[in-house]
């Protein structure tokens, strides 16, 4: 898996690595249908503070496309993890949407006796 971790902030740079790790950590069951990930940071309001770290997580797949996951805290750490923890879910439910449901609609199960 190809990871790129961009930033235009210069107090950015010290997550640089810890991004990479979190990201092949978060994706580590998925590595096999995720060939490509992008995680970029920027700071919204400069050197004024608050809330306005953003961290924009980009996961590309073959088969369920591509999965564009943004979020904001006030330090780099807590926005990374949003938007892995957010674009993971949501990896997940994309991929499960592709999968053939193993029963019809129609269908009726036979539960014991009673007809489900």
């Amino acid at each position: 898996m190809q990871i790129l971790v961009e930033s235009r902030d210069a107090s950015a740079m010290s997550i640089h690595e810890t991004a990479a790790a979190r990201v092949r950590f978060a994706l580590r069951r998925l590595k096999s249908r995720v060939p490509r990930a992008k995680v970029k940071f920027s700071d919204a309001n400069g050197p004024r503070g608050g809330i306005d770290k953003c961290c924009q997580v980009e996961i590309h797949t073959a088969s369920a496309g591509t999965v564009v996951i943004a979020s904001r805290a006030s330090d780099w750490r807590t926005a990374l993890e949003r938007s892995l923890g957010r674009a993971t879910r949501a990896l997940t439910r994309a991929l499960q949407r592709q999968q053939k449901p193993t029963r019809g609609r129609g269908e009726r199960r036979w539960l014991g006796g009673v007809h489900a």
